[in-house]
């Protein structure tokens, strides 16, 4: 019996022994973030590089109003990260969840969710005080993230409401594309353009993650990251990760980052447009297949085409025909043609240029 009762208990207690041992690796696992949130700025005064909006919302943190805010500019360039370390500031953790409503386009932002769920939260009021006794500004801010892909209705339903809850709700609206913002919207925001991050910042961010990582880097493999995500930070650091994960225990090399980003070597576009310059159709046709067959993208040969055949040594009227050529097959890649068909007619083009 005693017997029984000892293997009873050494079976119950087990099952605890593995939960303990489980407990802090679980944890571990949650804590796992991608470097894009980890190493977001959590207060303004870590935003790189756009001087001119961190001056306006620094001075709305000590108290001064804030308008309307229109951001705009290229992906990767800190607007979201911007506007949501702003609200961390100004409401604090606990406040931060009930005065923020952040809509992007992964969410329904049709007319009726602006009558409805916009304009509900925006007539709240709310009061000027902190849970923490500070003080803290008595409206609330809408963001609404990516806001060039929204509707043109629902745009103008956003008007008579923005000017409406002026008193309770400041509104921030982040795009790519201004011109894609109706005029009523833009002239009721102040529009600030958040530019490409220079190289020199971008270093400095990268080699910052790198020493808390711990990672073996060389020089080369920094530029190299620097030059592929062309002033996209975002890019830069999801790049420098995979990197990471690819090469462990291991010194990341330049090669490697050109190989995650899905850049083609410049030596393969130098021989494409040897062949073009010099070959026969027979052999750029072989070219163009290989590149293809190697699984680069159209779109990504064509950019490094075109930044090949600006610098080359040819005339205004070859470089027009060619570019022009190259908007075309653009367009046509973009409406789902064959990668194989337009590349090969786009090095036709080259080639009839050249001879």
């Amino acid at each position: 019996m005693q017997a029984f009762l000892k293997g009873a208990t050494g079976q119950a207690a087990r099952p605890q022994k593995d939960k303990a041992v489980a407990g802090p690796s679980a944890e571990k696992k949650a804590k796992a973030v991608p470097w894009v949130e980890k190493y977001r700025p959590k207060c303004v005064d870590e935003v790189a590089f756009q001087e001119e909006v961190v001056a306006v919302l620094k001075k709305s943190l000590e108290g001064a109003d804030l308008p309307n805010l229109l951001f705009y500019g290229p992906p990767g360039t800190g607007k979201t990260s911007t506007i949501l370390a702003a609200a961390r500031e100004l409401y604090g953790p606990e406040l931060y969840r009930q005065r923020v409503l952040e809509l992007n386009a992964s969410d329904e932002r049709g007319i009726q969710v602006v009558r409805d769920k916009v304009k509900n939260f925006a007539q709240l009021t709310v009061a000027g005080t902190r849970p923490d006794g500070k003080s803290c500004p008595p409206f609330k801010i809408i963001i609404l993230d990516e806001a060039d892909s929204m509707t043109a209705p629902a745009q103008a339903a956003l008007r008579r409401t923005m000017e409406k809850e002026s008193r309770t709700t400041r509104f921030c609206l982040i795009c790519n594309y201004i011109s894609r913002i109706i005029e009523p919207l833009t002239s009721r925001c102040s529009k600030f353009r958040f530019k490409p991050l220079a190289n020199q910042i971008q270093e400095e961010r990268l080699l910052e993650i790198c020493e808390k990582e711990n990672l073996k880097y060389t020089k080369e493999s920094i530029a190299a990251l620097v030059r592929v995500s062309e002033g996209d930070l975002r890019k830069a650091i999801t790049f420098l990760q995979s990197a990471a994960r690819l090469n462990v225990d291991k010194e990341i090399t330049d090669c490697a980052v050109i190989e995650i980003a899905g850049v083609v070597p410049d030596k393969m576009i130098d021989n494409l447009l040897q062949i073009c310059f010099r070959g026969t159709f027979e052999k750029l046709e072989v070219a163009v297949r290989n590149m293809v067959d190697e699984g680069y993208a159209a779109t990504q040969i064509l950019t490094q085409l075109h930044e090949c055949v600006i610098e080359q040594d040819l005339s205004d009227k070859q470089k027009s025909t060619i570019t022009e050529k190259m908007a075309v097959v653009c367009k046509c890649l973009s409406d789902g043609a064959d990668e194989y068909l337009q590349l090969l007619s786009l090095c036709s083009v080259i080639m009839q240029e050249m001879t």
